[in-house]
């Protein structure tokens, strides 16, 4: 089972995340939403497509675009439709 940490708190846990590019991706069902915080931050990447990204709010402490995910992928990424990645300090195990 894959769990996404950070400042001490489970963001999301999950046993059918999607590893691409070395990167987890966790099942929307199995992300805690109420530690995101939608951004207005974007990127694109070629063959994924325009990934939306949320900041973790835990205990006050916030930690900017930590989290993205693709909630309109390209067809090739279909498969991680609005699953959630981490990155920036959140330790995924």
């Amino acid at each position: 089972m894959a769990k996404a940490i950070w400042r001490g708190t489970e963001i999301a846990s999950g046993e059918d995340t999607i590893i691409v590019e070395g990167n987890h991706y966790f099942p929307p069902e199995s992300v805690r939403k109420e530690y995101l915080e939608e951004s207005s931050y974007r990127t694109t990447c070629p063959w994924k497509g325009e990934a939306h990204y949320f900041n973790l709010l835990v205990d006050g402490e916030r930690n900017e675009n930590a989290a993205w995910s693709y909630p309109e992928p390209k067809e090739k990424a279909g498969k991680i439709k609005d699953h959630v990645a981490f990155w920036k300090g959140v330790s995924v195990a």
